[in-house]
């Protein structure tokens, strides 16, 4: 028989589920569907733990009864639930982790507790098909690693970021040029009308040898360009769907801006090549793998890479039921799963992991 699996995912500012059926060749998705905090969110200018998980709570049980309604799949034919435990804000994973056990104290079900990085780079399986090893390059709002993952339970990291997460220079940098957040999205879009070559920003670490990146320097220095040019900001820019000519220069700058990120990504990308076997596929996940200039550029320059598709780039349930499928091997038996917190331990002393 299939597996069905329920996957929930609440790490940070998505609320999403989604209910993925086993066939022969990758999982067909059932529903897949979420609520993002995006608009709530940007009065504030990025993510409020205690908003977030407020949010959460009111989203999860109707996107969790649409999530039934639509894939046509009642509570007790499911064989497990995914469900993100680390890493991600306390309050929001613990949302999504009590959902799971509900769930599971009703109708007798396993959880699968999954870790959401590794989610993201496995997400590739959900329309590909790419072999053990890969080189994964994980980039989000969170995070910028690099694994080499060897098969489905083993990731090593090879490197990443020391400081700030490539999506955090993304967001960052466009509230600094008063593009509102998220900017990440705007800024490619802007910078498919500039001159990504008009303005310098660094590329920080160039000439280390590792893997390691930093994303902290350039954010500092869009504010020092800022400075320099006084002039060119004194109003807030208007957000665009369509290029007007007046603006090219901000144009130029979220294109420069975005090529300096993305520029440090593929140097530290051909470094950490180094530390993997040979003619390895290349696999990238997570929000900012949406960035139509970074897929373009390593599909340029590598031609076994794969991009998660964009729609489970970022977080959300499809990755994670995908995850919990894949590892259902691993999946903590009923009643044993109720006492699993929000990191994923077992809670009573004396058990499993202390």
């Amino acid at each position: 028989m299939s597996k069905l699996i329920l996957g929930i995912e609440t790490s940070c500012d998505d609320t999403s589920v989604s209910i993925l059926k086993e066939t022969a060749e990758r999982p067909e998705v059932l529903f897949h569907n979420k609520f993002s905090q995006e608009l709530i969110l940007r009065k504030w200018g990025g993510v409020v733990p205690e908003i977030a998980a407020r949010n959460h709570l009111a989203k999860i049980t109707p996107l969790l009864d649409e999530c039934f309604e639509k894939a046509n799949v009642k509570p007790e034919e499911i064989d497990g639930i995914g469900v993100t435990t680390i890493p991600g804000l306390l309050g929001p994973l613990l949302t999504g982790l009590n959902a799971a056990k509900t769930i599971s104290l009703i109708h007798q079900k396993p959880i699968i507790p999954v870790n959401h990085l590794y989610a993201h780079l496995e997400a590739i399986h959900l329309t590909e098909d790419v072999s053990y090893p890969y080189l994964g390059l994980l980039v989000s709002g969170g995070h910028s690693i690099f694994f080499l993952v060897e098969d489905k339970h083993t990731f090593k990291v090879l490197g990443g970021t020391i400081d700030d997460a490539a999506g955090e220079a993304f967001d960052k940098g466009g509230k600094a040029l008063g593009l509102g957040y998220p900017a990440g999205v705007i800024i490619d879009r802007y910078s498919q009308w500039g001159d990504k070559d008009r303005f310098k920003f660094p590329v920080a670490m160039k000439s280390d040898p590792t893997p390691k990146m930093s994303f902290s320097g350039i954010k500092t220095a869009v504010r020092q360009f800022m400075e320099k040019h006084p002039d060119e900001f004194k109003e807030p820019f208007p957000i665009m769907s369509e290029r007007d000519s007046k603006y090219q220069f901000l144009y130029d700058v979220c294109a420069s801006y975005q090529k300096g990120i993305v520029d440090t990504l593929t140097n530290k990308l051909d470094k950490a090549l180094t530390l993997a076997p040979k003619k390895i596929p290349i696999v990238v996940g997570g929000g900012v793998a949406c960035n139509s200039y970074l897929r373009s550029e390593i599909k340029s320059k590598h031609k076994n890479s794969y991009f998660v598709k964009p729609e489970f780039c970022t977080d959300n349930g499809a990755m994670i039921a995908n995850y919990a499928l894949r590892n259902f091997d691993n999946a903590t038996s009923f009643p044993d799963c109720l006492e699993l917190d929000a990191r994923g331990r077992f809670i009573q002393k004396g058990s499993k992991n202390g």
